[in-house]
């Protein structure tokens, strides 16, 4: 399987916020937003894997600023590591001001998608590059987020996380 560019899985849509997306103060329901960020790294985690994908976790999400009514919602998304069946996707939402144009980040998200068969069976998928730097660090973090939530799930032992311990001892491997 040839192993495929972070660039190659990019994706980018674009959206107006409209009546029916915002709650009764005027913001757009974080429901929804989560929503289109599915579907957006879903497209990312396809065109990495040319599979069918689905989510197998919304590993983080950060709701840093409101988005109003009329705001033009852009997402942008990336695999940021792939595993053995698993994709991490890094997501980037930016906000247009519908009056003076002017552009902010105001959201994240991390979320995993697995590619399976036709029986629903994961499937391996190919190695991601990383290109850029800010690829390259998204692509080091993966590891360290992984063994986490393998941890936490019970289907790690802490000290099997070579990564996690790298940052708690300096990089230093103890040799008891």
């Amino acid at each position: 399987m040839k192993a495929k560019k972070a660039s190659e899985t990019a994706a980018r849509s674009a959206r107006i916020v409209l009546p029916n997306d915002t709650n009764t103060l005027g913001n757009l329901m974080g429901g929804q937003l989560l929503n289109w960020m599915d579907i957006n790294a879903a497209i990312s985690a396809h065109r990495h894997c040319k599979r069918v994908v689905v989510t197998a976790a919304v590993n983080n999400v950060s709701f840093d600023h409101a988005i109003k009514l009329g705001d033009i919602v852009t997402i942008e998304s990336k695999v940021s590591r792939a595993f053995s069946s698993a994709m991490e996707v890094y997501l980037d939402v930016y906000v247009e001001d519908h009056i003076s144009g002017e552009r902010q980040k105001c959201n994240e998200a991390i979320y995993t998608f697995v590619a399976v068969d036709q029986m629903g069976a994961p499937i391996h998928v190919p190695e991601l590059i990383p290109e850029s730097d800010e690829e390259v660090k998204r692509y080091e973090s993966a590891l360290r987020r992984r063994q986490l939530s393998l941890i936490l799930a019970g289907k790690m032992k802490p000290e099997e996380a070579t990564e996690l311990k790298a940052i708690f001892t300096g990089g230093e491997q103890d040799d008891r």
